[in-house]
Formats: C-alpha cells, sequence, structure tokens
C-alpha cells in the first residue's frame, strides 16, 4: 500500500488527483500507476486502468487471476469493471469515496454476487495518509480558485 501512495504523491505533485495503484504478482510490482487524466487528456486515465494495463503488459495476458491491486481511494464503477473484468481476486484500498466509490459507497458491484467472478475487499489500509493527500489537493484547488 505505501508504494501506492508513493504512485498518489506523483499525482499530487503534477496538479492530478492524488490517487495511486499498484499491482502486485507473487510478491511484487508489475503494474504501477497515477491518476493521468488531466496529463493525458483521457477520461479513462485512472490510476487502476494505468496499474492494470501494466501488470498486463508485464504478464502478457489480460487475466490477472494471480494478483492483487493496492488504490489509495476505492475504485469507481469504471475502474471496479476493470477489476472484474480483468479477473483480479483481491482488492486492497485505503480511503471510501462518497461520491464515486463502486466498492462499499454508494455501490458494492464487487461483492453483489451478480457476476461469474467475485473480488474479495479490503478497506482502510493507509487510510488516514490517503485522506490527508486528497484533502491538501482539493483544498489547494480551491484556493486557487478563490483567489
Amino acid at each position: 500500500m505505501y508504494a501506492a501512495l508513493q504512485e498518489a504523491e506523483n499525482a499530487f505533485e503534477e496538479g492530478e488527483v492524488p490517487v495511486g495503484a499498484v499491482v502486485v504478482h507473487k510478491n511484487k510490482i508489475i503494474g504501477r500507476g497515477y491518476n493521468q487524466v488531466e496529463r493525458l487528456k483521457d477520461a479513462s486515465a485512472h490510476a487502476e486502468m494505468i496499474a492494470i494495463t501494466a501488470a498486463s503488459n508485464n504478464l502478457n495476458s489480460w487475466r490477472l487471476n494471480d494478483c492483487s491491486l493496492f488504490v489509495t481511494l476505492e475504485p469507481c464503477l469504471m475502474c471496479t469493471g476493470a477489476i472484474i473484468a480483468s479477473r483480479i481476486p483481491e482488492l486492497y484500498f485505503g480511503s471510501f469515496d462518497p461520491k464515486f466509490g463502486a466498492c462499499g459507497s454508494l455501490y458494492n458491484i464487487v461483492e453483489e454476487g451478480k457476476y461469474n467472478h467475485t473480488v474479495k475487499t479490503y478497506s482502510g489500509l493507509m487510510s488516514d495518509e490517503s485522506s490527508r493527500l486528497l484533502k491538501e489537493f482539493f483544498s489547494k484547488k480551491r484556493k486557487k480558485t478563490n483567489n
């Protein structure tokens, strides 16, 4: 989770919403990502999507059945869909996202049991650190808007 937080800090430094993700396979990070929506001008450039793509390239397979995803913020609908589609069996995330979260906040798609793949989900890992980074980011954004 610490590596995902480092990715979130990269996003923060680039003026992106500070969310980071890593995919782990056999205790080794095989995919990293942080939000790059503004940089790439791409609404799908979320940390999870970038990390999943990197991991798939690393393993040369879209199936990530032996992998775990660590992300600093609860995944949205799009990212949750990608987690299910790529067959990731374990998801660990830091903070809940009450506005967009699809793994416990607004929805709980990963545990609904409506899909042929389920994802064991663990929340609250380094939640304070993740929340602090997000709060600092949005506080700075509001100050710029008000000036």
